[in-house]
């Protein structure tokens, strides 16, 4: 888990993140409490400043071509603890304090689906270099 206390706020505005031809950068939430991933969205410089504004997660939804924050239907809402953006400027991490299930299926995930596992828990080889 990353405390805030860890890592200074960078000054960092849209204009220096690296989105898609769209316009879109990929946001990976995670739960603040387990640190399961919880959802793969897009942000958009719009979607962004809201959830600044806001701390709650909002994302642009690319089958609707419309922001939407996650949970106003659900009440199932993702509030904003870190926003974190990786290496490349290209994609963010959003740790989050997650009401209910992220996923719209009601799993607490969207990551419930396993494609592969090779019997052996990788988990315990931290080195990825």
């Amino acid at each position: 888990m990353i405390s805030k206390s860890m890592m200074p706020p960078e000054n960092l505005s849209w204009a220096d993140f690296k989105p898609n031809k769209d316009g879109l950068m990929p946001v990976i939430s995670q739960d603040e409490k387990t640190g399961e991933v919880l959802i793969l969205a897009y942000m958009n410089e719009e979607a962004y400043n809201k959830t600044l504004e806001t701390g709650r997660m909002t994302y642009w939804s690319r089958s609707r071509a419309e922001l939407w924050t996650k949970g106003e239907t659900s009440g199932h809402f993702q509030y904003l603890k870190t926003l974190m953006l990786d290496c490349d400027n290209d994609t963010m991490l959003a740790i989050v304090s997650q009401v209910g299930p992220a996923c719209h299926t009601g799993h607490k995930s969207c990551f419930f689906k396993t494609l592969y596992v090779d019997g052996t828990d990788s988990r315990a080889d931290e080195s990825h270099d």
